[in-house]
């Protein structure tokens, strides 16, 4: 028998409500991507929070306590069944909407580095962009499932959906953050797929989101520089272009094998946003590109076992959540990655469970909570190990 075959018999196999083996691999790969984040926030940070004039302990710590956190949340959304997050989607997206709209009040929203993106609550700082991916998943997740069977009207199904999505990268975009904005567009498009909505008309306005993120792109001044440093870094190397040459110098100089943990040159002033956006380029720096790529292959193999979850969940409403915090992950993943390697433009979206950042990972971890669940929840086809060829 085919190994791929044999492997298909054994997931389909498991009992309804049991842990599967994509359950188990999806909660391996988030627990160890923390741990290689939490490691390398130690490494970089250490640099950035003594030029702060900070304890070298100082952002580590503070990942370490929404790390914690995130684990709690993951785990009590995880023995929460997913569909009671249904009837709180409405609320979920109108709480979003109404943070996106605070964040921009002057004297509720605070900036940094030219962004509006956070938002206080006493000592503690909280980006509702963030919020925004799982408002959208949710409320797509949820309209979507209630429309079973009128996937041809588009007035049902596409326009609702991509109304609230437009308000939220409407609200987002004047942060200004295009990135997050594209994730979210993204993650609409992909629950609207997976519900089975109609190609023609979903390319058609796939075309114009692409075109309305080029204009975007194309008529901001300091995001048209992003472009053409990604194209030519050296036109302007002491400027535009100063984080990408260095991002490559830093992969270039890690190797196979790397420079050792903790050995980075890079992260000594000369990467902006290290222990952000730019966290992987320490990374490979450190642990070469074997390293590199094992982290790569941990996110592609996320994403295999969340669309396996999303393809066998018990009911629409799992498959079309399932898919949309597979593709948030994957695609956000994907995103940071190739703006680190210079394939994209710097976007300044961070590295799921990887960068130093906690609205980000805690956002991340209640959604991994619920893809869990759905994991725990897969319909069963009695006679599925019949069909791969093997006997139950």
């Amino acid at each position: 028998m085919a190994p791929r075959r044999a492997w298909a018999s054994v997931l389909r196999s498991a009992p309804a409500g049991q842990a599967t083996i994509p359950f188990y691999l999806l909660l391996g790969l988030v627990l160890t991507l923390n741990a290689i984040g939490l490691v390398m926030v130690l490494s970089v940070s250490s640099v950035t929070s003594l030029y702060a004039g900070q304890s070298t302990w100082f952002t580590f710590q503070r990942q370490l306590v929404w790390c914690m956190g995130g684990l709690v949340a993951m785990v009590l959304v995880m023995r929460t069944d997913y569909r009671q997050f249904k009837r709180h989607a409405n609320a979920v997206a109108a709480l979003t909407m109404a943070l996106l709209v605070a964040v921009l009040i002057p004297g509720i929203g605070t900036t940094a580095n030219g962004a509006t993106r956070w938002v206080y609550f006493g000592p503690i700082s909280f980006q509702p962009s963030e919020l925004a991916k799982l408002g959208m998943v949710l409320f797509a997740s949820a309209w979507l499932a209630d429309k079973a069977g009128e996937e041809r009207n588009a007035r049902t199904t596409i326009r609702p959906v991509l109304v609230i999505c437009s308000i939220m990268c409407g609200l987002i975009l004047l942060q200004p953050d295009l990135g997050t904005a594209v994730v979210i567009v993204v993650i609409a498009f992909a629950a609207l797929f997976m519900a089975g909505v109609r190609l023609l008309p979903l390319t058609g306005w796939s075309l114009v989101s692409g075109a309305a993120a080029a204009l975007a792109a194309w008529g901001s001044g300091y995001r048209r520089d992003r472009v053409t440093s990604m194209l030519d870094p050296w036109s302007d190397p002491l400027d535009t272009g100063w984080q990408t040459i260095q991002s490559r110098v830093g992969i270039a100089s890690g190797g196979a094998s790397g420079v050792g943990l903790g050995e980075s040159r890079i992260k000594w002033g000369f990467l902006p946003e290290a222990h952000t956006d730019f966290i992987f380029a320490v990374l490979a720096e450190e642990m070469g590109w074997l390293g590199a790529m094992f982290v790569v292959g941990l996110f592609a193999l996320f994403a295999f076992c969340g669309i396996w979850v999303a393809l066998n969940a018990a009911d629409r409403f799992g498959q079309v959540l399932a898919t949309g915090i597979t593709v948030w992950v994957g695609v956000q993943g994907f995103v940071n990655i190739a703006a680190v390697v210079g394939v994209l433009p710097i976007t300044g979206v961070p590295l799921p469970f990887l960068s130093v950042g906690g609205s980000a990972l805690l956002s991340s971890m209640v959604a991994v909570g619920m893809l869990l669940n759905i994991a725990r929840q897969v319909k069963v086809a009695p006679d599925a190990a019949r069909r791969a060829g093997v006997a139950p």
